[in-house]
């Protein structure tokens, strides 16, 4: 009968060497995991303990499922082939010591026997081609493909970690096949063939004949076991360790809302200055980093040609908690100012990453003490000063606010003296900037087309913050929701409109709770779609315009509405044609996390430059839509400077209601 004999033509010194050498691989294995653990205490505390049942299925989606990683269709069947390959040949090796050391030394009978064994046999030969399968497709990736993302890493060490483990991972498969296939050729069982890798080597080492094959098995069974000893035990000292921080990482991710950023964390002062200000889930976010370079390859910023790299400032901040040189200032010396005034907070970073690397808390929390300490660019600085003094960044007095209603017939109400249906948060730029007020005038007139019931805080309305608080600066922001909360507070109404997506996130997600009392925010697209579907807003005409949309960052990566702005369109007769990069993956146009307000230097080409490229490379595509007024401002401006004036309009989505009423 078929049965698992796990030392078969292994002498008794052998065996008892097996022993003795997993022991002190475990010792120097948990030693490691030790290191990192203490590592991870020296971080501030933060609470990651709710929603156990969310957090476990995030782990069995995300860890063991690999949602994320399979949307890149290559990297996602290479790294499940090699991840499924190890998991089996664990479970394997698992269940041969159960086997042989537990259940037949205690109650004297092996389970891996009969059919069982011989399932046993195919399961483990078919996921050990997975894995061989994996790190070939990895190899080939990494040294032959060498795509752009996985080329330009900084330190040459880390380049040897990978090489390392894919190395070490084939030589434990490759011996693992030769040990068997030699065991097969001496003692050529019935059931080979239930071993279809390993008869296949075993036919080749047939003419060897015996000792020359039992000599053979036993120095690469050696070598095989010392192998698979020195991987094990190196798991917590190499890139190997994110087997482990990764599913941890995934299961302590943040369940707030996306566009919920969380508040200063370090007491006494603004944002982080040395390694010890980090909290221990931002300790373990570097320890996560499989340097996959996703976030590099859709960072806006990088793209465009400055110094960010989101992936860089991860490695660097794991080197630098490493090393714990007191010679080495975190800013300046680690992280500079400009990589991380270049970061545009535009989230792709963060919603592409397989390890659920939390990046932009990490730069916020660094720009924090950059406020703090005045070390800022001296536009955004001006803004700054402006939005303090006055509410807004344009250094506008607060009563020339809503000076783009005066033509507007009727009077749209003043919402802090009339009930109101709908609050509408009409925002900085909406309100002053001369090429967006027609388009807020536009808005306007769609309202009261509808037949809405709607009105503004006037001279009331401050600058909602969002921008302010990603800047870093955590005291102005609270002073302007502590002000726009107060003026609110004294209106009678059933909901909150804006048109700009950055108000509406922080209305939304970062306001306290109390400030709307429960009533719903909305984007401007999502009330448009609800008046479509309704009937209250009716369309006279069909557009027959190809279009294509540009979804704004802070409404679709941080809000996940896709879905109404695409349905408005559509019921204005446009045609839409999608962009390569739509959706979740949409590119950013550069304007948000204060980069609006700062100098643009140290660039090759602008976002917005880059994004209007794409969209006038569209077969057909006459307009492109947004549903910003940033990205209305960046991108006017862009299909200027990057030539694409007489070949692409940009037009907001309002004008496309509007043309079609």
């Amino acid at each position: 009968m078929p049965v698992r004999e796990t030392f078969w033509n292994i002498p008794h010194w052998a065996e008892l060497a097996q022993y003795i050498l997993g022991f002190l691989t475990l010792v120097i294995f948990a030693y490691g995991v030790f290191r990192r653990v203490q590592r991870w205490r020296q971080g501030r505390p933060e609470k990651r303990n709710d929603r156990l049942g969310t957090r476990l299925l995030s782990v069995f989606t995300h860890a063991i499922g690999q949602v994320r990683l399979a949307q890149d269709p290559y990297a996602g069947i290479m790294h499940l082939t090699i991840f499924w390959g190890i998991v089996a040949l664990l479970m394997g090796t698992i269940l041969a010591t159960v086997d042989w050391d537990v259940t037949r030394l205690l109650w004297g009978f092996q389970f891996l026997q009969g059919e069982v064994y011989l399932y046993y046999e195919l399961v483990l030969d078919i996921f050990g081609l997975l894995l061989l399968v994996g790190l070939g497709l990895a190899a080939y990736r990494r040294y032959v493909l060498r795509p752009q993302r996985l080329k330009n890493l900084t330190n040459s060490a880390l380049s040897r970690d990978d090489a390392y483990a894919l190395g070490m991972l084939t030589l434990i498969a490759i011996t693992g096949y030769l040990v068997e296939g030699l065991r097969i050729a001496v003692l050529q069982p019935e059931w080979a063939a239930w071993s279809p890798v390993g008869r296949v080597l075993a036919s080749m080492f047939a003419s060897l004949g015996d000792p020359t094959n039992r000599n053979l098995h036993l120095t690469i069974w050696t070598a095989h076991t010392l192998i698979a000893f020195v991987f094990i035990a190196s798991i917590p000292y190499t890139k190997l360790f994110h087997i482990a921080s990764v599913p941890l990482n995934i299961f302590f991710r943040s369940l707030k809302p996306a566009g919920a950023l969380a508040p200063a964390s370090v007491e006494g002062s603004l944002g982080v200055r040395t390694g010890d200000d980090f909290t221990w889930k931002q300790i373990l976010d570097f320890e996560s980093c499989i340097r996959c370079g996703r976030c590099q390859e859709n960072c806006p910023a990088f793209a465009s040609g400055s110094v960010l790299s989101p992936r860089e400032v991860m490695i660097k901040l794991e080197a630098y908690l490493w090393e714990r040189n007191d010679s080495k200032m975190l800013h300046g010396d680690v992280i500079r100012a400009d990589e991380l005034w270049a970061c545009t907070t535009c989230r792709a970073c963060v919603q592409l990453c397989p390890a659920f690397i939390d990046h932009l808390a990490v730069f916020t929390d660094l720009r924090r003490h950059l406020v703090n300490e005045g070390q800022v660019d001296r536009m955004l600085q001006d803004a700054l000063d402006s939005l303090a003094r006055y509410g807004n960044s344009f250094c506008q007095p607060e009563r020339q606010r809503a000076r783009w209603t005066q033509t507007i017939q009727p009077k749209i109400k003043d919402a802090r003296k009339e009930a109101v249906e709908y609050l509408w948060i009409v925002g900085d730029y909406a309100s002053y900037h001369a090429n967006l007020i027609p388009l807020t005038q536009k808005t306007a007139e769609i309202f009261q087309y509808a037949g809405l019931d709607f009105g503004i805080l006037y001279e009331g309305e401050r600058n909602s913050g969002n921008d302010v608080r990603r800047v870093g600066e955590e005291g102005l922001f609270e002073m302007l929701v502590e002000k726009n909360a107060a003026a609110i507070s004294r209106c009678s109404y059933s909901a909150v409109v804006t048109t700009d997506p950055h108000t509406f996130n922080t209305l939304k997600n970062e306001y306290p709770l109390e400030t709307f009392d429960h009533r719903p925010v909305l984007h401007y697209a999502q009330l448009l779609d609800q008046l479509i579907l309704s009937g209250r807003l009716r369309f006279s005409r069909k557009l027959d315009y190809y279009v294509t949309y540009h979804d704004p960052c802070y409404l679709g990566r941080y809000n996940g509405i896709y879905a109404a702005p695409r349905r408005v369109i559509a019921s204005t007769g446009c045609k839409l044609i999608e962009m390569p990069r739509c959706g979740e993956r949409a590119f950013c146009c550069g304007a948000g996390g204060g980069r609006i307000w700062m100098e643009e230097t140290g660039v090759q080409e602008r976002p917005s430059e880059i994004r209007v490229r794409e969209a006038a490379a569209l077969p057909g595509v006459q307009a492109m839509v947004v549903a910003c007024p940033k990205d209305f401002v960046m991108f006017k401006d862009a299909v200027k400077t990057a030539g694409y004036e007489d070949r692409l309009v940009i037009k907001d989505l309002s004008e496309l209601v509007l043309e079609a009423i």
